[in-house]
């Protein structure tokens, strides 16, 4: 029999410790209802801190630092803060951070009075749950009058390919790797792809991507991702665009390397597979039918505006509802999600999302590219700055950098801000600012900066494009 409002067990039930199950579960707390979280793995932090968004940032900074990147520009290509970098080195910072994170992350749901229950989640009804506990001898039934589904995503894995998380391996797998490899070939050239490719070129791997698509991230700015292609290949990556894959196959003979298949004939052998074609929601074991729910072909739920699913008292957020699927957006999704269950105010996450993407160097964008404002007839500019034209640059030894504002023709209006760059995912902010409040590069032009920073790349920029329209 299903229980009545007053005598459920929890007011919330958040399935999924990321950061958007993570934010539903505090703010809901915070409004003194009875929350909990099940998550089945022995930590807190979800995908994104175990194998995704943390793990993989941290490996590029590691990558970054190690190989002495940042330095190359000053010291030359053959400087390095350590010889015969090997995963350990990586992986040494990478779990430092993923202790401490997930530590800061327990300690919040504990001052908040979150219980977290490690198990694994199936629907019974509607307010229902079977929870599976982690030591693999008990299970219980619970009941919440609200359940917030952040299960987020997991690498997707093409038919037919003999994964084994070694020689051939998702982005999931990559903390599970023993070595640097000495040539690796990325199949997909999505941004996670691109990460990891940029990632391992700066390590001195040499690095294949293939993608069936002509052009990499049709989102981004075309002049920035060609930036960022040319740089890559200065790294000795290689493109092969327009290719699918037809077969794979491992090769004992040849120290375990892999070798690939393409549609046009092409045969590439390479140490080690890293398959990168996109993420699928975690939602299989969820038996999403008991409760009056589906899932599409990649596992996600449709939601409305307010996150609410089919089913009125379930939510859903973060990666199992598909784009953006970004930890930033998920966050904001968890705790709007919160709020309209406890009947509060929420207002909607606004169109200016900025994204990053952590390649090396860093791209980060807000607002509208010049393709689309091309098809849509508007009338624009362009202002640029490099980052060498910065004092902050030079002393920083940055060799690669463009900030790039776009406004509109006759009113000023900044429409768009594209970075590449290292801190670009920072700097992007105060373009985000400025677009926010409808304003114009004029402001740019008339506000002082600290000096020496990187944020005068906006002045730059702003009265490059000026001089480009005055007369």
């Amino acid at each position: 029999m299903q229980a009545t409002e007053n005598t459920y067990n929890y007011d919330l039930l958040v399935i999924g410790s990321g950061p958007a199950g993570h934010k539903a579960a505090i703010e809901a707390a915070k409004h003194d209802k009875r929350v909990a979280m099940v998550e089945r793995n022995p930590t807190v932090g979800g995908i994104c801190l175990q194998a995704g968004t943390i793990p993989s940032k941290t490996l590029r900074e590691s990558a970054v630092y190690l190989s002495g990147y940042r330095q190359h520009n000053v010291y030359g290509k053959s400087y390095v803060v350590k010889e015969n970098i090997t995963m350990d080195d990586l992986l040494f910072r990478t779990d430092w951070v993923i202790r401490q994170e997930s530590d800061v992350m327990r300690y919040q749901l504990r001052q908040e009075r979150v219980e977290v229950i490690h198990a694994t989640a199936s629907f019974q009804d509607a307010h229902t749950l079977r929870l599976d506990m982690a030591d693999g001898q008990s299970s219980r039934l619970v009941t919440a009058q609200n359940i917030v589904i952040a299960v987020g995503s997991v690498a997707t894995e093409a038919d037919g390919i003999p994964f084994d998380g070694k020689n051939i391996f998702t982005s999931d797998d990559i903390l599970q790797l023993d070595e640097i490899p000495s040539t690796l070939t990325i199949v997909g050239g999505g941004v996670i792809g691109l990460e990891y490719a940029s990632m391992f070129a700066a390590l001195g791997t040499r690095v294949t991507v293939i993608d069936r698509r002509q052009r990499l991230l049709t989102f981004v700015d075309e002049e920035i991702i060609d930036a960022l292609v040319y740089h890559m290949r200065q790294y000795r990556a290689t493109f092969r665009l327009n290719e699918e894959i037809t077969s794979i196959e491992l090769l004992d003979d040849i120290h375990e390397s892999v070798r690939l298949h393409t549609a046009s004939g092409k045969q590439i052998i390479a140490e080690k597979v890293l398959y990168s074609i996109g993420r699928t929601g975690a939602t299989s074991s969820l038996n999403l039918e008991k409760a009056g729910l589906e899932s599409d072909s990649r596992g996600r739920i449709k939601v409305n505006t307010n996150y609410q699913t089919a089913m009125e008292n379930i939510y859903a957020v973060g990666d199992v509802i598909g784009f953006p699927a970004l930890a930033s957006a998920a966050m904001e999704q968890g705790r709007l999600a919160a709020l309209h269950m406890l009947g509060q105010e929420t207002g909607v996450i606004r169109d200016l999302l900025p994204y990053g993407i952590y390649s090396v160097p860093e791209i980060s964008m807000v607002g509208k590219t010049e393709e689309e404002l091309t098809q849509a007839g508007i009338p624009y500019e362009i202002g640029k700055a490099q980052y060498d034209e910065v004092a902050r640059g030079q002393i920083n030894g940055y060799e690669t950098g463009l900030l790039k504002l776009i406004f509109h023709l006759e009113t000023h209006d900044l429409l768009g801000v594209h970075i590449i760059g290292e801190s670009a995912s920072d700097l992007i902010h105060i373009g985000q600012a400025v677009l926010a409040f409808n304003g114009t590069i004029d402001y740019f032009v008339n506000t002082v900066f600290n000096y020496p920073t990187m944020a005068e790349c906006y002045k730059i920029a702003a009265l490059d494009g000026l001089s480009r329209i005055s007369v």
